[in-house]
């Protein structure tokens, strides 16, 4: 046993030893913050208020993708401090984790280098999601009638509702649209397309799906885009099954077809390139027995010529050969191509 002076020692020591370790950590080193949650606002627009009580007040209005620094949370509430420096209160539902938010920005982004299908609206209030699927996350929102590009369109088997009986499970069609600041899976039957003006006689009579533009024809003192159209018919499993390219007929100011195909099984998206300032066309098609191939055309002036197949989907490559294709079908009104 320590006599009672070296038990005080030694306690003094420890004492001594315990307030060296908390000055270095709090003086030396400075006190280290917890680390801040971050979070972004979901919706097109969120409502910031003064308290989670009934009886609040508004005092700013947040947007998507503003960030925010998360100070408490309760079931339905959390307490955010905004870029201004300001608290107050927004609905939980209303943000978005960092994760989900960097993913949604990544595909915002890649969308940004892809030539849209389609332009079209919501019908209503639509959730974007990260996949096409309705239990994948939710990274944004779009607000009734609002604009949208359409970049791609998938078939996704819905999941069984609990009990269900049905043997053939049904499909949902999903697209991938970007919208304002946002971008993310949508269901299809919550989008409407927006068929140009010019081409809305023709889409009384098919449906149109998609339509890109391949060039542009002087006609006077402006430029009149020519069209290639997508269309579906008879068929949910293809993206589209038959395409049209739409030529300007200057003399009777009227858009003609040039150029009709069918029996494809196609998928989006159709990609459009030039070469040496001329018109390429690619189509991501799919044979009898699944084989994936491309069939790449090149339009010149107003007259469209199939160059061949390419393996895969993902290729830039082109067929061999590619030079002027002979025997092209012609669709009615090509030849009144010289009057323009």
């Amino acid at each position: 046993m320590w006599s009672g002076p070296i038990k005080r020692l030694v306690i003094i020591v420890l004492v001594l030893a315990g307030a060296a370790a908390l000055y270095y950590r709090f003086v030396r080193r400075g006190a280290q913050p917890a680390p801040t949650e971050v979070a972004y606002i979901l919706p097109e627009s969120a409502a910031v208020f003064d308290s989670p009580a009934e009886i609040r007040l508004g005092v700013a209005t947040l947007s998507h993708g503003d960030r925010v620094e998360i100070l408490q949370r309760t079931t339905k509430w959390a307490r955010v401090r905004m870029a201004d420096g300001r608290s107050g209160w927004v609905e939980a539902e209303d943000l978005l984790d960092v994760a989900s938010y960097e993913r949604g920005r990544r595909l915002f982004l890649e969308l940004q280098k892809e030539q849209p299908q389609a332009t079209g609206h919501s019908a209503g209030f639509a959730n974007l999601r990260v996949e096409p699927a309705r239990g994948a996350t939710q990274i944004g929102q779009l607000a009734a009638n609002q604009k949208v590009d359409v970049f791609d369109r998938q078939l996704v088997d819905r999941l069984p509702q609990s009990g269900a009986l049905s043997a053939e499970p049904v499909r949902d069609a999903w697209y991938l649209v970007r919208a304002g600041r946002g971008a993310g899976w949508v269901l299809g039957r919550l989008i409407s397309l927006d068929v140009p003006d010019a081409l809305g006689r023709y889409a009384q009579s098919i449906n149109m799906v998609g339509w890109v533009i391949l060039s542009t024809l002087q006609d006077g003192d402006r430029q009149v885009p020519q069209y290639l159209v997508a269309d579906r018919i008879g068929t949910q499993e293809s993206d589209f099954n038959h395409i049209r390219v739409f030529t300007w007929w200057s003399k009777r100011q009227e858009y003609v077809t040039a150029y009709v195909e069918s029996n494809l099984d196609g998928r989006f998206p159709i990609r459009v390139s030039g070469i040496d300032g001329v018109p390429y066309f690619r189509l991501r098609l799919v044979d009898k027995n699944g084989h994936k191939f491309q069939k790449v055309y090149r339009l010149d002036d107003t007259i469209v010529h199939p160059l061949g197949t390419v393996e895969g989907w993902e290729s830039d490559a082109m067929p061999a050969g590619r030079g002027r294709a002979p025997g092209a079908r012609r669709g009615r009104g090509q030849s009144h191509s010289g009057g323009r």
